[in-house]
């Protein structure tokens, strides 16, 4: 059976992206995104699987990828409809409409789709964003990687908005690099 697995980069202080959504405050190292490409190329948005040839690299750990709209917004507002084109993308908006046939959107029952896409055979889904997603789908969450980079947001996204609803999970693994940046893998506890 397939996985949800929530795979996202985040503050020291548990955020995803500044109150604006800025993002630019987690640059990766070269060596980072190093091993993002070996290891997770199919996490790297089309144009840059482009730009650095790897555009025909075969997806290693997800074939869908889950976001909300907040996630898909800033392609969307560049004229990107598919960002991840070599993933079936979904993305989770009650206002959408869908600016390309490739895309599909869910208004409604997220958590059943969620199921539905898990019952069906492939490679794991990845929950790429956001910490409101994440937190209404907290119970379908089978593993969380967190990309932990060395810098203090102050405020912004939390990785996890929801209610109060305390799951364990635990660490599996971890890989640190020069530059202060620490990825872990934590699996569900049973």
């Amino acid at each position: 059976m397939r996985r949800l697995v929530y795979y996202v980069g985040t503050s020291l202080d548990g955020y995803i992206a500044g109150p604006e959504h800025e993002v630019d405050l987690f640059a990766p190292s070269e060596e980072l995104l190093a091993w993002i490409r070996e290891h997770y190329p199919e996490t790297l948005p089309h144009a840059y699987r482009e730009a650095m040839g790897i555009a025909d690299e075969p997806n290693r750990h997800f074939d869908t990828l889950l976001m909300g709209l907040g996630t898909y917004q800033p392609a969307l507002d560049v004229g990107i409809t598919q960002p991840y084109r070599h993933l079936r993308e979904v993305v989770v908006s009650s206002t959408l409409e869908a600016p390309d046939p490739a895309l599909e959107v869910v208004r409604d029952d997220v958590v059943g789709r969620v199921q539905e896409l898990k019952s069906q055979d492939g490679l794991d889904i990845w929950l790429c964003g956001g910490g409101r997603l994440a937190g209404s789908l907290l119970s379908e969450i089978d593993a969380i990687i967190l990309k932990r980079y060395p810098v203090v947001a102050g405020s912004g996204r939390p990785v996890i908005d929801g209610s109060f609803r305390p799951t364990a999970f635990h660490p599996t693994d971890s890989v640190a690099f020069d530059d202060g940046a620490l990825v872990t893998w934590f699996e569900r506890r049973a």
